[in-house]
């Protein structure tokens, strides 16, 4: 039975859909084209760092962390700059010493940055920690507009 002699349902009311990234004439929310969800990269107090929010929160990245440290230690430690909303604090499978890093996630930006600013001036268990923001937000793409580009040399068989 070929389509013609089918039953099929031509009626006005019906769309045909073929492959993905259409866009339908009554744009029914199907399009998926520029459909993403995205998060808010930019910090919320209006500082203007490179820092770049997760999907959930800040997270600090914290290194030189002594090898004999507890987590209750580095939650101690982190938590008289803003209420921790989750600390990975990693260990060596063979050892069972801490691998020497730990994260840290805050909910705002104002606590994940004062723990950037006051954590390092201190010691932690007899070491100088160092923290920082564990994304960043990658460097600015796209066309060179207004902006000096670099000359394209030659290959040394042209010069």
């Amino acid at each position: 039975m070929s389509d013609t002699e089918m039953n099929i349902d031509d009626g006005p009311g019906v769309v045909k859909r073929r492959g993905r990234g259409f866009k339908s004439a009554d744009n029914d929310g199907l399009d998926t084209a520029g459909g993403y969800d995205r998060i808010d990269a930019q910090p919320k107090e209006g500082d203007t760092g490179k820092a770049a929010r997760s999907v959930e929160g800040w997270i600090v990245m914290v290194t030189n962390v002594h090898e004999e440290a507890t987590e209750e230690d580095v939650h101690d430690k982190f938590s008289e700059f803003g209420d921790i909303k989750n600390l990975h604090l990693n260990l060596d499978r063979r050892t069972g010493y801490v691998k020497g890093y730990a994260l840290v996630e805050y909910e705002t930006y104002a606590e994940a940055k004062r723990a950037i600013d006051e954590a390092p001036s201190s010691t932690f268990l007899e070491q100088s920690l160092k923290c920082d923001f564990a994304f960043q937000r990658a460097p600015p793409t796209g066309p060179r507009i207004n902006r000096p580009g670099r000359g394209r040399s030659a290959s040394p068989g042209r010069r």
